[in-house]
C-alpha cells in the first residue's frame, strides 16, 4: 500500500496545476489573437490548446491530488464523502479551493508577463445576460455529470481525455464559452484579453457554476443512483480522484484518511 501524499503536497499540486491551466488558457488566447484577427480561427486555436493542456495537466497531477483544478469539482468530492463515499473532508476541501484560487491568479499573471503585458490589469470584457449564465450552468453540469458518470461506472482511466474533449466541445456549444470553473473564472479577470472576464461579471458566472455543479450531482444521482459506487471526482476545467470496489451496485469501504492513496491506485491501473 502506498502512503497518501500529505495535504501540503496535494495543495501544492492543485496550486501548480491550476496555475498551469490558466497559463495555457490565457497564453494560447493571447498567441491566437496575436497571429490572427479572425475570431473564429483564434477560438479554434485557443480551444484546441486548452484541451490538450488540460488533459496533460490532469494526467500529471492526478496521482498526487486528483487534479481537481476546480472548486466545483472539489465540492462534489466533499459531498461524495458526506453521503458515505470517498472524497475530501471539509478542511481538505477548503485548502484545495484556496490553492486553486491562488494558482489561477498566479497563472494569469505569469501569462501576462510572458507575453510582455503589464500584470495585474483587470479585464474589461463584460460578460452578462441570462443566456450566458444558462450557458455556464449547462457547461458545469455537463462536466460534473461526465466525471461522476465515468467514476460510477468504473471507468476513471478515461477522465483525462474525456474531460479535455468535453471542455474543447463546450467552448463551442455553450453561449458562455464554458468557463465552468470558479477559480479559473477569477483568474481570468486578471487579463484584459481575448479570454478575460470583467470583475463585475464574476458573481453571476460563479453563481451559475455552483448551480451547475448541484445540477450535475442531481443528474448523476438520478441516472446512476447514490451509494452504488464510492466516488471522488475531479477535473477542470478537472480530473479524477477515484477508487472503486467490487462490481457496480456493491458496497465499498469508506475512504481512508491516511494510508493508501486511492488516487494513485486508480492511476497506476492505467499504464
Amino acid at each position: 500500500m502506498t502512503a497518501q501524499p500529505s495535504l501540503s503536497r496535494r495543495a501544492a499540486a492543485e496550486l501548480v496545476g491550476t496555475a498551469g491551466l490558466l497559463v495555457v488558457v490565457i497564453g494560447s488566447g493571447l498567441k491566437a489573437a496575436e497571429l490572427s484577427r479572425d475570431t473564429g480561427v483564434a477560438l479554434i486555436a485557443n480551444s484546441f490548446a486548452s484541451a490538450i493542456g488540460l488533459g496533460l495537466i490532469i494526467t500529471i497531477f492526478g496521482p498526487l491530488s486528483g487534479a481537481h483544478l476546480n472548486p466545483v469539482v472539489t465540492l462534489t468530492s466533499w459531498w461524495s464523502r458526506r453521503i458515505g463515499g470517498e472524497g475530501l473532508g471539509g478542511r481538505e476541501a477548503l485548502v484545495y479551493t484556496a490553492a486553486q484560487s491562488a494558482g489561477a491568479i498566479g497563472g494569469a499573471l505569469v501569462a501576462e508577463v510572458m507575453f510582455g503585458r503589464t500584470p495585474g490589469t483587470f479585464a474589461t470584457q463584460v460578460r452578462d445576460g441570462g443566456h450566458l449564465l444558462i450557458g455556464e450552468v449547462v457547461a458545469t453540469a455537463g462536466l460534473v455529470l461526465l466525471i461522476q458518470g465515468l467514476g460510477r461506472t468504473g471507468r476513471p482511466r478515461f477522465v483525462p481525455p474525456a474531460v479535455a474533449a468535453y471542455i474543447a466541445a463546450a467552448i463551442w456549444f455553450t453561449s458562455s464559452g464554458s468557463f465552468a470553473n470558479p477559480a479559473g473564472t477569477i483568474g481570468r479577470s486578471f487579463t484584459d484579453s481575448f479570454t478575460g472576464i470583467a470583475p463585475e461579471s464574476l458573481p453571476g458566472f460563479v453563481g451559475a457554476q455552483l448551480v451547475g455543479g448541484i445540477l450535475g450531482l442531481a443528474l448523476a444521482a438520478l441516472l446512476y443512483g447514490t451509494g452504488s459506487r464510492s466516488v471522488t471526482p475531479s477535473g477542470t476545467g478537472s480530473g479524477p480522484r477515484s477508487r472503486f470496489g467490487g462490481r457496480f451496485g456493491r458496497s465499498v469501504k469508506p475512504a481512508p484518511v491516511d494510508g493508501a492513496s486511492p488516487t494513485k491506485a486508480t492511476y497506476e491501473t492505467v499504464g
